[in-house]
């Protein structure tokens, strides 16, 4: 099957990751595929050297001609089945082309709620494909009146050999970080702001730290909050035991350094890809049990579901993943449970299987 994907967003999120995740997953599975996305934008460094072929182009909006013309240039020359879209702005743009060239329409669409109203009703209807990222995420159309037959959920794919554990690194990391290989490291990747639940787990964290003294927090992630929780956590006595790394680029080879992982949102989440990455790593997860979060752990198997905000709980939960015989069974438990459901063939067979249904 041929594919063109269509990404011109220069932004680091969610949708970006996934994109460059199920172009790559479509390619290993030995279709041919191509990628219209922003020049030398995050999508475009992480499709380069894959057999991905790359067209650049920039839609600033949904009524940018220059977009219409670089996607249809790409299209004639690829001749694909389909078009496949990850970004709201480009939802119409890829409709009416696909109108014009006579090529059906995957979108996917990844934020809760919604979108306005008319395209929420009219975008489910016109693409010949519709696809959430999770259960959670389908059904907030479903609640807008969307029938459930217009809309399929698709997960995001991980690349496990980009996840895998590497013990070199764990020690590099650590060894920078002035810890022994003996340290518990719990971590955090993600935005910095009270969404997140951050405070409410940099108060369960630092209450652990004082029953278990092996046990570290790795914070990896930038935002409007940051300040304000670097300054909470320099006041507080175990500010040592709080390692701030800000944004990084590429958080995967970190995973490597953690011993378990905390989702610990407060505001509901569509999917939670950075949980299967770290599952993918062999890092068991603590994850609140709000929106999507849940449908990417295995519950009391590759890591633990608590209640989002509940201090006391996320403690007892931190110090419970502290046994390092838990640890190792979650550990792989979870990087096989990934293995099994979001890797990149499994979801790459699953889309096909969408495309290719009624």
């Amino acid at each position: 099957m041929k594919l063109l994907f269509v990404g011109t967003n220069p932004e680091n999120t969610g949708a970006t990751s996934h994109f460059v995740a199920l172009a790559q997953a479509m390619a290993v599975a030995g279709h041919q595929v191509g990628a219209v996305v922003y020049p030398d934008g995050l999508i475009w460094q992480g499709l380069a050297g894959s057999d991905v072929r790359l067209s650049k182009a920039k839609f600033r909006n949904a009524f940018d001609l220059r977009g219409y013309l670089a996607v249809i240039r790409a299209a004639r020359q690829l001749k694909p089945d389909w078009l496949v879209g990850n970004f709201g702005k480009e939802y119409w743009p890829l409709i009416l082309i696909g109108r014009l060239l006579r090529i059906p329409v995957a979108l996917f669409r990844h934020r809760t709620p919604p979108m306005k109203r008319l395209s929420g009703w009219l975008i489910p209807r016109l693409a010949q494909r519709f696809l959430a990222v999770s259960e959670h995420a389908r059904q907030a159309y479903l609640d807008r009146g969307v029938p459930s037959h217009l809309v399929r959920v698709l997960y995001n794919p991980v690349n496990m050999a980009q996840c895998r554990p590497d013990s070199q690194r764990r020690r590099e990391i650590l060894r920078a970080l002035g810890l022994d290989e003996q340290a518990i490291v719990l971590g955090y990747s993600g935005r910095m702001h009270g969404g997140k639940g951050i405070f409410p787990l940099f108060e369960a964290a630092s209450a652990a730290m004082a029953q278990q003294p092996r046990l570290h927090c790795l914070w990896l992630g930038d935002g409007p909050d940051a300040a304000a929780l670097r300054e909470r956590a320099a006041a507080d006595p175990t500010a040592d035991r709080h390692h701030f790394l800000g944004w990084i680029p590429d958080v995967l080879p970190y995973y490597s350094a953690l011993s378990m992982l905390a989702f610990p949102s407060v505001a509901t989440e569509t999917f939670g890809r950075v949980s299967v990455e770290a599952q993918a790593a062999g890092v068991p997860v603590l994850g609140s049990d709000i929106g999507g979060i849940p449908e990417t752990l295995q519950a009391g198997v590759t890591g633990l579901l608590l209640p989002p905000g509940d201090v006391a709980a996320w403690r007892e939960a931190i110090l419970k993943l502290c046994d390092p015989a838990l640890l190792a069974s979650m550990g792989a438990a979870a990087h096989d449970y990934v293995e099994q459901h979001f890797s990149m063939l499994v979801i790459a067979g699953q889309f096909l299987q969408i495309l290719s249904g009624d």
